[in-house]
């Protein structure tokens, strides 16, 4: 798993729910910009991944499963 394919992830999961990344960071209770692609990287270049709190959220959020979550990992491979 790349920090590419997370990101596109959680893209893709916002996108199955009719929702951007933003209104996802809102619904779980999260700063807006928490996905944003802007913070998807360090001032140093540094990947910023993110955290397990934050995944655990957006699936507590809307309800699903890591499996639902998952599925876009794979996808990806395929």
């Amino acid at each position: 798993m790349t920090h590419k394919e997370i990101w596109e992830a959680i893209e893709s999961f916002a996108a199955e729910r009719k929702m951007t990344c933003s209104g996802l960071a809102r619904a779980s209770h999260l700063d807006p910009t928490t996905f944003n692609r802007s913070k998807r990287w360090s001032k140093y270049g540094q990947p910023r991944w993110p955290s397990t709190c934050s995944i655990s959220k957006i699936l507590i959020a809307t309800e699903s499963r890591f499996e639902d979550f998952a599925k876009f990992l794979i996808k990806q491979k395929d």
